[in-house]
This record gives C-alpha cells, structure tokens and sequence, in this order.
C-alpha cells in the first residue's frame, strides 16, 4: 500500500492534465462547426483514449 501513495504525487499532475485537455477539446468539438470527419468519432476518440485522443483531435480533428 505504501507504493501506491509514493506515486501519487506523480499522478496528480497528470490526471489534470488528462482533464484540462479532455476539457478543452470537447469545448472546442462542440464550438466548431466543420471537423475532419464525424463530431462524433471525434468525441469518442477524446473521451476513451486518454491523453493522446485529445492531442490528436486538436492537431489533426479541426477544420481551419
């Protein structure tokens, strides 16, 4: 049990981070009026893979 919270320090922060991103990115799904593809897929994507569906939504989802 003492390892577990070693680590969370360490976890904090990136939980956080997971949120804030996760966060942001629905917000900007829901504002935006065109995407690559489906808003959708694209919610999902942000929403069930973690840290990097987010990044991915934000560099390759939006439709300038």
């Amino acid at each position: 049990m003492e390892n577990i919270s070693s680590l969370i320090p360490f976890l904090i922060p990136i939980v956080l981070l997971q949120l804030g991103l996760m966060v942001f990115a629905l917000v900007d799904l829901i504002h935006r009026e065109r995407t690559k593809g489906p808003k959708w897929v694209w919610a999902f994507v942000v929403i069930f893979v973690n840290l990097i569906g987010p990044i991915v939504y934000l560099v390759v989802g939006r439709e300038e």
